[in-house]
Formats: C-alpha cells, structure tokens, sequence
C-alpha cells in the first residue's frame, strides 16, 4: 500500500556506515530511477531513504556524500513526514484484514481513477503532479518484483519523462523477477551485506550494544539492526521453545502456545533456524520441514492454537525428544 515516508528505519549516519561507497554514487545521480536489488533485509529501504535524503537535503554533505541530517527536510525524514516522499509496496493483507494470499502492487496504487475500491490514500500519478515541497520527489517502490504489468506499464511513461524531476528507487530481492521495461529504464546498484565490524558501529552509534549473537544473526543485514528489539525478542523465543522440547511434553506444548500468543512471521522463523544451526543435519531437516508445515497452515488460517501443538510434537520427535 502506497504510503507517506514513515520514520527512516536507520538514521543517515548509520547508512552511511553501511554504505558509504553506494551513497558516494548516489549523491550525484541525474537519472530518472535507480533500481537497488540485494537480498532480503540487506538494508535496500533504508539506503533508498538516505538517497532520497540526499536528494533533498539543504545542508552540508557528511564523507559519503550522505544528507546532513539537521536541514529542514531531512528533519521532516527523520520525523516520517516528508511531503516529497512516497513508498509504494505490496499488499500484506487483503481488505478483510487477512495475510494476502498473492502479493502484488496492482494499477490502482498508480492511477486513482483505476483505484475502484479506494485502497491507497495516495497514487502515483496525482503524487507526482504536484511539485516539491524541497528539491526533488521520490517515489519509493519496496519490492519491484510485485508490480503486476497493467502497474509497471502505467509507470514507463512517468519513468521516462518525471514530471518535474521525480526520482523512482525500485528495489527488488532478485533482478529477475523485475519485468524487463523497469530494468531497462532504470540504473542498477547491487546492495550487498555488510561487515561485522561495520554493523558493530551502526549498532554502537544508534546506542545499542553489539553483542556476537545478533551480529551472526544479521549477517550483514542492515535491515537488522533497525528492528533488534523484535528479533532478541524472536531469539529468546526460539530458545525458549526449543529448550521446552527436551523438557517433557506439557512444557513443550506450553512454550508452543507461548510462542503462538508472541509470532511473528517476520522473525520467528528465522530465528527458530538460527537457534537449530548447531543440530544435527538430520534433525535440522526434520525440524525444517516442520516449521514449513506450519508456516503453511497459518497462511491457510488453519487454527492456530491446534497448529503450534502439532509444530511442537513434530519438533520432539524431529529432536529425538518423543520417546
């Protein structure tokens, strides 16, 4: 859903860290649309809205080019209400208020007038006829790959000819998912992880502590460290749960509806495979396909409660705990 530029979920400091070099190419980019694709969580939002903070910004430039962070606009950014910015991703839910089946981004996010059922607060199009407020739109498409043909082809021709200077970031888990037409428009900048040492000191300057087990969790993932609250909150779960499993049967079920009442489909998963790295191959296997199966009845609404007590059983006996 389209939506006005929330709060940066990493500060320009912190971007700057984790991507000097590509801010350094961004600061001066004259083009219409830069198209950032890296894997999941590497930290593409978050470089897209220092770019876009660079694009905007009145004062001086830190060492990477990156925005100064005190001017007017990037401080209406910081607050999560800059009028020049707009982000434009795919459904989660659908209009009952449940998990989307198929994640797209139709036409109607585009064009109000194809927006029948008036879903998205603000359109592309209409967005895009006004002027800025600082320097330089920028329209923000988190997950490139989800915009079905009707949306894409409504794009090109605000691709090729932006009303009044607008700049278009795709970003995008995997390049070959994004239809050719906004590939081919667009300048392409590969967001890889970042180091260990350079994740410690965002993590240090936004005042966190950088602690080993987060670090190895991240794996240079930027997208990380704007959300460490949940995902030691997810660890402490997956721990929690897995030790319950060698603890007796009604303390594994109990920890499994714990967890149930605290999922988050975001983190949980991960952090579940991140707590069972040390396992044995065979059992990490088992214990996968039993997480797979209950990630697949939560997205078909099974009942959840029942779903987690037989994620619990299948884990005791994945982990020779059943007998």
């Amino acid at each position: 859903m389209s939506a006005p530029a929330p709060t940066p979920p990493v500060p320009a400091l912190a971007a700057a860290a984790l991507h000097g070099p590509l801010l350094e190419q961004t600061g001066s980019f004259g083009g219409n649309a830069l198209l950032l694709s890296g894997p999941a969580r590497v930290g593409k939002l978050d470089l897209a809205y220092a770019i876009a903070a660079q694009h905007n910004c009145s004062g001086s430039r830190g060492m990477y080019g990156e925005a100064c962070g005190q001017c007017p606009s990037c401080r209406a950014l910081l607050a999560g209400a800059h009028p020049d910015v707009l982000r434009l991703e795919p459904r989660a839910t659908t209009s009952t208020g449940k998990t989307a089946r198929r994640r797209i981004i139709p036409i109607g996010a585009i064009l109000q007038s194809r927006d029948s059922g008036r879903e998205y607060e603000t359109h592309v199009y209409e967005f895009l006829e006004v002027r800025p407020t600082f320097l330089r739109r920028v329209v923000i498409v988190a997950g490139a790959e989800f915009l079905n043909p009707q949306a894409a082809n409504a794009l090109l021709k605000l691709v090729e000819e932006p009303p009044h200077r607008a700049l278009f970031l795709f970003l995008a888990e995997d390049l070959r998912s994004v239809l050719p037409t906004i590939v081919s428009r667009s300048a392409r900048l590969s967001v890889t992880p970042a180091s260990d040492s350079a994740m410690s000191r965002a993590l240090l300057q936004s005042g966190q502590e950088a602690d080993d087990d987060l670090l190895a969790f991240a794996a240079g993932r930027a997208r990380v460290l704007s959300e460490t609250e949940a995902v030691r909150g997810a660890l402490a779960d997956a721990r929690t749960l897995t030790d319950a499993l060698g603890e007796g049967l009604l303390t594994a079920l109990d920890a499994a509806a714990t967890l149930e009442k605290a999922w988050d489909p975001a983190w949980h998963s991960e952090a579940l495979r991140f707590v069972w790295r040390g396992r044995p191959p065979e059992q990490r296997a088992r214990a996968d396909l039993a997480l797979g199966e209950l990630e697949a009845a939560l997205e078909a609404y099974a009942n959840p409660a029942l779903s987690f007590q037989v994620f619990a059983l299948a884990l005791r006996e994945a982990f020779g705990e059943s007998r």
